[in-house]
């Protein structure tokens, strides 16, 4: 059979066109995760909290009773004849910072759907961890004020502000790794949750029943539509209005209502199917702009993302720059001087919470860490090194947001008591700081094999790899058996960013010699025209033995797909043909073998390309080479210290 007939058998397929690479996945430096989204607005808004803090002590000291009277400002809201008052700081306390809350809750709803704890093994030590981290501070506290009606302040003692706690680390070292930092927020997340349910249960008075119920009642409608997939905004926030105001009816801080919202907010990833059915909406958009496919482009993009995702991006923000800062600003005023400063640094109030949280945090989350490692023979142990586990138990010794709400309802008719409180909070976040920045110091000075344990420790990662890589299957380029690194792709040979990665693959290649690379298809045929030959094209090089001499071929000229640019590069490559064309046409192996990577994918949620993972691990960001370059170095040195 001569090559043009050979081309004839071949499927037609149109040219590509001018815009054919229109919709494919955006290349950008910056993509992130939720989590590392989280991560960077939390440690971002930390410079705001500061600026804020110094702001009300600035404030406060020039003129205290302007300072008092602007808070104090009442404040009175109602329909239908119904009226709610509360001054300014109670507004911001616990209205603003519902939403604050409310992000808390959307964070932890996320790790335990799609984090750290999706693996329900891995929820028993941060757990643990968070409560001993919370247990021994307040014990504490109440060693230096036993017998004192200042002891109903201990849990102004042993709250976490996670904002704080990441700058620590980001002023530790940027070099941290990501580990570290997931690590202290799943603990710091408990920290939270139960912080909230101590100021629910321990710090709330003349509950009313009547009006707690019916708070709990709209909360529980929430709950059922949110379980049947109810998608509709502004019935949600009608309702956490309502339960809002109940809750402050009631007596207990309405704050638990943006939690439990949070909570009860589902996250998952974007499914490839709605996906490809946001491309076929915009495409009928496209040729047929009118109002109505406008509307249902949006709805159907809107909805391939989670409720969780959406909401997080809509509020976190404005609760991280906005609430927060108007919080430390409405409660960080002390009017300090040399009588004040002399008699609170001596009082039993302020002492005792210093050494809570500079002591006792630390020394609550490392131990618990360590007798749950021991007691389980390390069935359950923290997923980073001993050194970073006390650096992180420093840097939750640093308590803001909670603490000063707590020390509030605390100590709300003994203002000295107030003052001494907050004092205590402000130097324990100064001094916590100081101590996690030295613990980081120091482990820097170890060898860098004693340095990668204490950071990174030998505890096997979450593996994201659903479809373990299998050598009788799998196409691999580089060491097949003895690989310390495997990089693993899903790609399309049309997607014009896989391109653009081949390119930093196969310099990673060259200077990784222990590195091996796994490709695997994922066409995406609704935006790409030609992906699926292309993918089909390559195995069929494959039976040949020639699929990375295809793959190399197709990457190269990814605007060249249709069927007689395959049959050329078959030529060029030293293919029989014929026998290419007849396995092309046939579709029957390559078709298979191209569904099964497609078939992974979606078992690892794997929605665009080009979608990497590290080691069995997702790797998330940028597919520039020194990010690539460092996301290998850190996979190399975890894998090097498990040996």
């Amino acid at each position: 059979m001569t090559e043009p007939q050979a081309e004839a058998q071949l499927h037609p397929l149109s040219e590509p066109t001018a815009d054919s690479h229109v919709g494919t996945t955006r290349w950008r430096r910056d993509l992130r995760t939720p989590l590392r989204q989280f991560l960077h607005t939390e440690t971002g808004s930390a410079a705001i909290l500061v600026a804020a803090i110094v702001a009300a002590l600035i404030w406060a000291n020039i003129s205290a009773s302007n300072y008092e009277q602007v808070w104090a400002m009442p404040l009175t809201g109602g329909i239908d004849g119904k009226s709610l008052t509360m001054d300014l700081r109670t507004f911001v306390n616990s209205g603003l910072m519902a939403f604050f809350f409310l992000v808390v809750g959307l964070e932890a709803r996320r790790e335990w759907d799609m984090g750290e704890l999706r693996i329900r093994s891995r929820v028993t030590l941060p757990f643990i961890v968070g409560i001993s981290g919370m247990v021994v501070p307040a014990a504490i506290y109440l060693v230096f004020n036993a017998g004192t009606s200042a002891g109903n302040g201990w849990g102004a003692a042993m709250a976490t502000d996670t904002a704080f706690a990441l700058s620590a680390l980001a002023l530790a070292g940027k070099a941290l790794p990501d580990s570290v930092r997931t690590y202290l927020l799943t603990f710091a997340v408990v920290d939270d949750l139960v912080s909230l349910v101590v100021i629910a249960v321990a710090y709330s008075s003349d509950v009313n029943a009547v009006a707690l119920g019916i708070g709990i009642a709209f909360l529980a409608v929430i709950a059922l539509l949110r379980n049947r997939g109810v998608r509709y905004g502004p019935g949600y926030l009608v309702i956490g209005i309502a339960s809002w105001v109940a809750f402050y009816k009631s007596g207990v801080d309405p704050i638990v209502v943006g939690l439990v919202i949070g909570l009860l907010t589902p996250a998952r990833p974007p499914a490839r199917v709605d996906l490809e059915q946001a491309s076929t909406v915009f495409r009928a958009f496209r040729e047929q702009p009118t109002a109505r496919f406008a509307q249902e482009t949006r709805e159907v993009v809107r909805t391939a993302i989670s409720p969780n995702e959406r909401l997080q991006g809509l509020f976190h923000p404005a609760a991280s720059y906005v609430c927060v800062p108007l919080f430390a600003l409405a409660n960080a005023g002390v009017v300090i001087s040399g009588e004040f400063l002399a008699r609170a640094y001596v009082s039993p109030v302020t002492l005792g919470i210093i050494v809570g949280y500079v002591v006792g945090k630390p020394v609550g989350t490392t131990a618990a860490a360590w007798l749950v490692t021991k007691f389980t023979k390390g069935r359950l142990k923290p997923p980073v090194g001993w050194g970073a586990v006390i650096g992180t138990g420093t840097a939750v010794g640093i308590g803001f947001t909670v603490s000063f709400l707590i020390a509030a309802l605390a100590f709300s008719g003994n203002a000295t008591e107030l003052a001494e409180a907050k004092l205590g909070i402000l130097t324990a976040g100064i001094c916590s700081t100081a101590l996690t920045w030295a613990v980081f110091k120091v482990i820097g000075l170890f060898p860098m094999r004693a340095r990668l344990r204490a950071m990174l420790g030998t505890e096997a990662g979450i593996t994201d790899l659903v479809v373990p890589v299998d050598p009788q299957r799998d196409h691999i380029r580089g060491p097949e058996k003895h690989a310390i690194v495997t990089l693993l792709e899903y790609g399309d040979f049309e997607c014009p960013y896989c391109g653009q990665a081949e390119r930093v693959l196969r310099e990673l290649l060259k200077e990784h010699g222990e590195l091996r690379f796994v490709f695997r298809h994922l066409p995406l045929t609704d935006v790409h025209p030609h992906a699926q030959m292309a993918a089909e094209a390559a195995e069929a090089a494959a039976s040949q033995g020639k699929f990375w001499d295809m793959h190399d071929a197709l990457i190269d000229h990814q605007d060249a797909l249709v069927s007689r640019d395959l049959l050329g590069y078959a030529r060029d490559i030293g293919l029989d043909t014929d026998k290419f064309a007849a396995d092309l046409n046939a579709h029957e192996y390559t078709a298979a073998r191209v569904a099964e990577d497609v078939e992974s994918a979606d078992l690892d949620s794997v929605a665009g390309t080009p979608t990497f993972f590290i080691n069995g691990r997702r790797h998330h960001g940028a597919y520039d080479l020194e990010t690539l370059k460092e996301a290998v170095r850190m996979a190399k040195a975890v894998a090097m210290i498990a040996k």
